[in-house]
């Protein structure tokens, strides 16, 4: 009983910030996992069966908010889903100690990627701020047909990807609209998940999905999502990335060590770095929002 709390808490909140900042449940989810020592296939097959059920409910509430751009998800969604089923048809090819090290640094990649995007590159205003020109370049094929078919590669393999991949990308765009965004990327993540956990369930099958994570995400996720939906507009999304980028890098640092055995004291001083840094930033962010 305490675990399915302690994971639908770690689901509640990895939607909240998913829900957001158009990223990380996928990421924070399959962080935890892996650091439990799941393999790789499974912790992503489980994290996309209870994604199916959390960007649903996200993906409602964004349309409801009127948060989504229909044109830019349908062109997102066509190349995502394909590559997103080969992604977990390669994922469940491989053994899971040979690639669990590769995925835990690619995960703590876009985990420093967040936290140094969100720490110096992301203004306090950006994520509420609107703009009502017609960003064209967001509806062009030549942007988001190979920007959805990486995004949902890498969501397949990592377990997360889709938003840490299309959300920076996206809000770099002249006149890009932060809440259409996020809401579209979330809201289009819902046929992503649902081909990726096609193609675990075929070449995997039902008996790899741990339920018990899957049915503690689904609660957590299920909980946050109208309420990030509405919090797109309040939160302070440059405070969100840093905290959630510091703890994706922190546990797939954890993974990586314990994968190399790295000495016990050499791994310690990595941990204090990495948290000293973590509180810098948290802090830094803190006072460039107060200004």
């Amino acid at each position: 009983m305490r675990k399915l709390i302690i994971f639908a808490l770690v689901g509640f909140f990895a939607q909240l910030i998913d829900g957001s900042l158009g990223m990380a449940f996928g990421l924070t989810s399959s962080s935890l996992l892996l650091a439990y020592g799941v393999a790789p296939a499974v912790a992503s097959a489980s994290i996309h069966m209870s994604e199916i059920a959390t960007t649903a409910a996200s993906g409602i509430s964004h349309f409801k908010f009127g948060n989504v751009n229909k044109r830019m998800a349908l062109l997102l969604v066509i190349p995502g889903a394909i590559s997103a089923f080969l992604g977990a048809a390669f994922l469940s090819s491989i053994p899971g100690d040979m690639i669990r090290p590769y995925i835990s640094t690619f995960l703590l990649i876009l985990g420093l990627y967040i936290f140094i995007r969100f720490l110096f590159f992301h203004s306090p205003d950006s994520i509420t701020e609107t703009s009502h020109g017609k960003p064209s370049l967001l509806t062009k094929k030549r942007l988001l047909f190979p920007l959805g078919a990486a995004a949902g590669f890498f969501d397949a393999i990592g377990g997360g990807g889709w938003g840490p991949i299309n959300t920076p990308v996206l809000l770099s765009v002249k006149q890009a609209n932060p809440r259409e965004v996020i809401g579209t990327v979330d809201t289009s993540e819902f046929v992503i998940t649902i081909a990726a956990t096609l193609g675990f369930v075929l070449f995997l099958g039902w008996e790899q999905f741990n339920w018990f994570w899957v049915i503690a995400f689904v609660i957590g996720g299920v909980f946050a999502a109208p309420l990030a939906a509405w919090l797109v507009r309040k939160m302070p999304g440059y405070l969100l990335g840093v905290l959630v980028g510091g703890f994706i890098v922190l546990t797939n640092l954890n993974t990586l060590f314990k994968a190399s055995g790295v000495n016990p004291l050499v791994a310690t001083y990595g941990y204090v770095f990495v948290i000293f840094a973590w509180l810098i930033g948290i802090i830094y962010s803190i006072k460039k929002g107060r200004k």
